[in-house]
């Protein structure tokens, strides 16, 4: 993170105006209180992470410097004034809960000021970059390297991957409660069979195409996404490579090998450029470059899991016919429900009884409302 010292020594801007003054005071004083926190963190972190906010604080402190030297062309001395509430709360949770526990706090306020140097005339050329170093710095050191952590500070990646199961899964569940929904509710507004068994394939045949092509789009858009961020990765590489060989450093250190080893790995997988994007894809963005997802896939795997949830109510209807045969539906339906509540169980970690439970509450609440709704309408309309 060091720099040649001649190139922070920016030219003065006498005569500013008081508004770019106030900027400048406002900036010198964030770049020495965040010197000062990182002095302090530095004082209760262990051995490993004790050079790096020592390092951290020297940059905080060169830039502190640059401001304060406008100041000074300007005729203004600058004061710190009192030590802000957010900074004394960090150093005070530091202090009694350990440094990890601000850490998360530390790198989202230097996401959010990580950029802004970029659009400040009077900063010095490498500031904006250094600046946009500590949070991959602090995201090491946090442990939060080995995954999507750096990427998320960056700003310029958003990744969010999901696979082809979650369509799958709730696609039976809302193909059964939409099915169910409708069915019942033409079943409460007509006595007609036909009419219901219409709207009930109408319903699984309508939702199973939109389920379908809404995954198929989803998952496209997310797979150009992913992408384009190992693409804006590859261009990263090839302008900055310095800058991502030291993120591969750090990464590695925070996966506990030493810091000559790290160094070591790190010019091993730079020295080819596609290793290089394979390592950072997986280690920055927590992608894998062979496996982003597929529209297809996940279109098809959605159609399905809604078309079976959807014949479940419609089933009976279609070998029957009576009052029975709304019971029968019904019935299956809550079978069904409570089955599919009870798998959905193994995902999220809650007990069986609780997810099948919650599932048929949901589910029979929407079809009597719609039951309901139908009774009132078919009423009305005869």
């Amino acid at each position: 993170m060091s720099t040649d010292s001649s190139k922070q020594n920016a030219e003065p801007a006498p005569d500013a105006t008081p508004e770019r003054l106030k900027l400048y005071l406002t900036l010198w004083r964030d770049e020495q209180q965040a010197g000062r926190l990182y002095r302090a963190l530095a004082d209760m972190a262990d051995e490993r992470r004790r050079p790096l906010f020592l390092e951290l604080a020297e940059v905080e402190d060169k830039h502190a410097a640059h401001w304060e030297r406008l100041l000074l062309a300007n005729g203004v001395t600058p004061t710190l004034g009192r030590t802000p509430l957010k900074a004394r709360a960090l150093r005070m949770t530091a202090r009694r809960f350990g440094v990890d526990r601000v850490l998360p706090a530390i790198i989202k306020a230097e996401a959010s000021d990580s950029g802004r140097y970029r659009h400040i005339p009077e900063a010095a050329p490498e500031m904006a970059d250094e600046e946009a170093g500590h949070g991959r710095a602090l995201a090491a050191a946090a442990g939060n390297a080995a995954g999507p952590g750096l990427a998320v500070w960056e700003g310029r990646h958003r990744t969010n991957a999901s696979g082809p199961l979650r369509p799958a899964v709730f696609g039976v569940n809302d193909g059964l409660v939409s099915n169910l929904a409708l069915i019942m509710g033409v079943a409460g507004g007509t006595a007609d069979a036909s009419t219901v068994v219409l709207a009930g394939v109408a319903g699984l045949v309508a939702g199973a195409a939109s389920m379908g092509a809404g995954e198929w789009i989803s998952v496209r858009a997310q797979r150009e996404l992913l992408e384009r961020e190992i693409e804006v990765e590859r261009e990263e590489l090839r302008e900055f490579p310095d800058d991502e060989r030291r993120e591969l450093e750090l990464i590695y250190q925070a996966k506990g090998l030493p810091e000559a080893d790290a160094k070591a790995v790190a010019e091993h997988l730079m020295a080819d450029p596609d290793t290089a994007l394979d390592a950072m894809a997986r280690e920055e963005l927590g992608l894998d470059p062979d496996d982003l997802g597929s529209p297809w896939m996940a279109a098809i795997s959605s159609f399905l899991a809604f078309s079976l949830g959807a014949t479940v109510p419609l089933m009976p209807f279609l070998f029957s016919r009576g009052d029975r045969t709304l019971i029968i539906s019904a019935g299956l339906s809550m079978l069904t429900l409570a089955g599919v509540g009870a798998g959905l169980s193994f995902l999220t970690g809650r007990s069986w009884w609780f997810s099948a439970l919650r599932m048929m509450l949901v589910g029979g609440g929407a079809a009597a409302v719609t039951y309901g709704i139908g009774t009132v309408v078919g009423v009305s309309l005869t």
